[in-house]
């Protein structure tokens, strides 16, 4: 298992209002983070247009999207956005993608086919790194198909910016280990995060990626209060509302609630 390298730092996902991200820009935190759907079960912004607006609001926080589901998206267009908001806030921005799924309508709703989108994410990583290059690229994969297009300017980073993948299964850890520049998996408790570090790293290995520079994350639930027992209400509340079943079992597992100062054995 990696050693950590470096200091822990702290990120938080927001709402691209003005006070709000002026509040926590004051904050001692490290990135904002954006997340949404285009079609899901409740009301939510699109992630990619709430990433144009934290780079507008933000003036020094690194930025990102938690995450987008990438499949729904012509890989070009993303690309695009992605490298002309890199410019704008002087190379602030990371990409967290994942596979979606969890909301069918979703695809339905942006006509693609939610069979295969593993594959079709892993296709789209692949062209988004080279169609930041700023070279002529062509591109006849299964799901896309690009001849002859150059994308400039490119992203302020050369070679582009860094992609966090997400997921919670293996086939999300192979792509992280083998394509990703980070890994950002989500409900993990302490022990499945470890566990999954030495899956992503094997990958990592296997691609003959050891040692090139890569990213460790966790995306954390968390409910902190005064009242550790209302906190904790309010986070199961929170997340069974959203995941549509009870989370009391998520509790001390994947995520943190309760009041500040205090453990909670898992």
């Amino acid at each position: 298992m990696p050693e950590p390298t470096g200091p822990v730092r702290l990120g938080i996902v927001c709402r691209p209002d003005p006070p709000v991200v002026a509040e926590l820009e004051a904050m001692p935190l490290d990135s904002l983070w954006v997340g949404g759907h285009v079609c899901s079960a409740h009301a939510t912004e699109e992630p990619m247009g709430q990433l144009a607006r934290l780079s507008a609001l933000s003036t020094r926080a690194r930025i990102g999207t938690a995450v987008v589901p990438l499949p729904l998206y012509p890989p070009a267009i993303v690309a695009k956005q992605v490298a002309d908001l890199d410019q704008a806030t002087e190379g602030r921005v990371s990409l967290g993608v994942g596979t979606g799924g969890e909301y069918p309508q979703e695809f339905r709703a942006c006509e693609v086919s939610p069979q295969g989108r593993g594959g079709r994410l892993d296709e789209q990583i692949a062209l988004l790194r080279a169609l930041w290059s700023g070279s002529d690229v062509t591109h006849r994969g299964r799901h896309h198909t690009v001849v002859d297009v150059r994308m400039r300017p490119t992203p302020r980073r050369p070679g582009g910016v860094p992609i966090l993948v997400a997921g919670r299964g293996p086939r999300a850890m192979r792509r992280a280990g083998r394509l990703g520049d980070g890994w950002l998996p989500y409900l993990y408790s302490p022990v499945r995060y470890a566990e999954s570090v030495v899956a992503v790293e094997a990958q990592r290995v296997a691609a003959g990626r050891a040692g090139t520079p890569f990213e460790w994350a966790v995306f954390l639930f968390c409910r902190i209060g005064v009242d550790g027992p209302a906190a904790r209400a309010e986070a199961v509340a929170a997340l069974t509302a959203l995941h549509g079943r009870d989370a009391g079992r998520l509790l001390g597992r994947g995520v943190l609630a309760g009041a500040p100062g205090r453990r909670r054995r898992s």
